[in-house]
């Protein structure tokens, strides 16, 4: 599994209607938008009582990790598992579908339902709900405008409209309540090897500064 660059900006209304309307004549509407162009994420974070994933996200250490339950427009029948971590400045996702009954069945305590040796990333998390009293945690929902450039597999997102909500049994009723947890709007660029250069002018990088701005630590912090 290869890692990922992943640079985080601030932006305001003004950079972000010009931005897009650069981005638009070069780079690919992401399939899964709406007719607004942007779809809705909503992800469940699991963290421990220690705050494992806050803590290490604060301190600002190299190698950290969380694992989370996502999925997109309000769609339950298709679930994934993920493992978002960092080392070494790169950014690794590892992932794997799961049921909505499944995760009905975590959500109620039932953590026996990720025994399945077939799948490493269900018995990875199972250890750690076992070993560091891994627990669903918050939910973060907001909505996410997406832009691909196929060389260098840029991928370029606008997130907007964050909310979160800490009762987690309501994860799988897209429509439960969220609050306000932050006003920011955040551009987050993704590639591997390499930034086009062409990429890199439309968003003046170069002048930009960049944040470590987490939406699941801004949830907690409301």
């Amino acid at each position: 599994m290869s890692g990922r660059h992943e640079l985080k900006h601030n932006i305001n209304a003004s950079d972000y209607s010009q931005l897009r309307a650069r981005l638009r004549t070069v780079a690919k509407l992401d399939e899964n938008a709406g007719a607004d162009g942007s779809y809705k994420i909503r992800s469940l974070y699991f963290d421990n009582y220690s705050d494992k994933a806050v803590m290490e996200k604060l301190s600002g250490l190299s190698r950290r990790e969380k694992f989370r339950l996502r999925y997109y427009n309000g769609d339950t029948s298709f679930i994934r598992l993920e493992r978002k971590s960092k080392a070494n400045r790169l950014a690794y996702k590892e992932g794997a579908t799961i049921t909505a009954e499944q995760c009905a069945a975590i959500l109620a305590g039932n953590y026996e339902r990720l025994r399945i040796p077939e799948i490493p990333l269900f018995m990875e998390l199972y250890t750690k709900i076992c070993y560091q009293n891994l627990r669903p945690r918050n939910i973060v929902e907001y909505h996410r405008e997406a832009y691909i450039y196929k060389a260098g597999n840029v991928r370029i997102t606008f997130d907007r409209n964050i909310k979160t909500s800490n009762s987690v049994t309501g994860f799988l009723i897209p429509n439960s309540v969220t609050i306000p947890a932050a006003k920011a709007m955040i551009m987050e660029i993704k590639y591997d090897g390499f930034l086009p250069d062409i990429i890199r002018d439309i968003i003046g990088i170069d002048c930009r500064n960049q944040t470590e701005f987490s939406k699941y630590l801004v949830a907690r912090l409301v």
